[in-house]
């Protein structure tokens, strides 16, 4: 099933340490099958409040999920975006499109 690494970050401080992570973490992506399906962008706000920006980075499968983030590549870059933002990240499984929302009762 598709996994999904999600982040929400606040307080990006723009600075050589970013701009040298974003330009290394396509590369840690590629291995594992990831690539980015939402990354900024201008968001719309239709309910509530929203404090940061919201990245989703989409794998084919848990194990791809995981091994991306826990790879050495990743690791060795990840210093760069977390000493140089605030937020937090997460990894979460994607549901098939037969899914309704009272699955979740079951």
């Amino acid at each position: 099933m598709t996994h999904y690494a999600i982040a929400n970050l606040r307080n990006v401080r723009l600075n050589a340490g970013i701009v040298e992570y974003l330009e290394r973490i396509d590369a840690t992506l590629a291995p594992f099958d990831g690539h980015f399906i939402v990354h900024g962008g201008v968001p719309e706000f239709v309910e509530g409040e929203w404090d940061g920006t919201l990245i989703v980075i989409e794998f084919p499968s848990y194990e791809h999920a995981r091994g991306w983030y826990a790879s050495p590549e990743y690791q060795k870059i990840l210093p760069l975006r977390t000493d140089n933002s605030d937020g937090v990240a997460m990894l979460v499984g994607g549901v098939g499109r037969d899914h309704v929302a009272t699955d979740v009762l079951k």
